[in-house]
């Protein structure tokens, strides 16, 4: 066999492979039609109960974040990414990712939503308790 055509081949092989390792989780659903507008983008199991940070977290998560992450940060078709996934895991977005989000608001990059504006009118105490209450709904989600 010409060694040429042998490169070729084994260099297809290793990238057929990679591919399968590193794809995108929802990969294989590329097929599948996208959810309605407004849907959430993955299913959360919420955690038994919740620290008082996480509760302080949730509380104000659903008055300014829900709108566009969705109910227990599941994400919301059409509007804003899910932060129970792992992408957002603690070793790729660590805790100061959410206060520079929120402060500085973030351009798109991992998801098609658009750019995310800063959010004004927070504290720093409100966005780490909405960072404990992600974090808690991460890890009851395998997410760590």
């Amino acid at each position: 066999m010409n060694k040429t055509l042998l490169a070729v081949l084994s260099a297809l092989a290793v990238a057929g492979g990679a591919y399968f390792l590193l794809r995108p989780p929802d990969a294989d659903r590329a097929s599948a039609p996208p959810p309605p507008e407004g849907a959430p983008l993955v299913a959360v199991t919420l955690p038994d109960a919740h620290s008082d940070a996480a509760r302080r977290g949730k509380t104000v998560f659903e008055a300014v974040c829900a709108d566009c992450h969705g109910t227990n940060a599941a994400g919301k078709m059409g509007f804003g990414p899910p932060l129970v996934h792992r992408i957002y895991e603690p070793g790729h977005h660590g805790d100061m990712a959410f206060v520079l989000a929120v402060q500085n608001g973030v351009p798109a990059h991992h998801w098609p939503f658009g750019a995310m504006p800063p959010q004004a009118g927070l504290t720093r105490a409100e966005v780490i308790d909405i960072t404990t209450y992600v974090r808690e709904l991460q890890r009851t989600n395998g997410i760590n």
